[in-house]
């Protein structure tokens, strides 16, 4: 889901890249961070697959933030609610991980 989420995510990073290259940077690391944090967490153990989730929970809300501020600055016209659902899962998911 996290690599279905960048790539539905690539044309959005790019055109807030054009506007701000600052934001664009930020949002790309944000979502990346989601799916490196994810399948380090999947082989780590204990406290360290937490952290792991914790860290790409915190990576999703980092995107959710960025999507906002971009279509307020006028970057990018209204986000497309299927990505903010996949979003809502991912941590979601990552919540009930952080659970166990």
């Amino acid at each position: 889901m996290a690599i279905e989420m960048l790539r539905t995510l690539r044309p959005v990073i790019e055109r807030v890249g054009t506007k701000d290259p600052n934001l664009g940077d930020q949002l790309r690391r944000a979502a990346t961070s989601i799916a490196l944090n994810l399948g380090e967490g999947a082989y780590s153990q204990g406290r360290n697959a937490r952290a792991r989730w914790y860290t790409a929970m915190g990576s999703a809300s980092e995107v959710r933030a960025c999507l906002e501020v971009a279509e307020a600055l006028g970057y990018i016209e209204k986000v497309d609610t299927n990505l903010l659902d996949t979003l809502d899962r991912i941590v979601a998911t990552l919540h009930r991980l952080t659970r166990q």
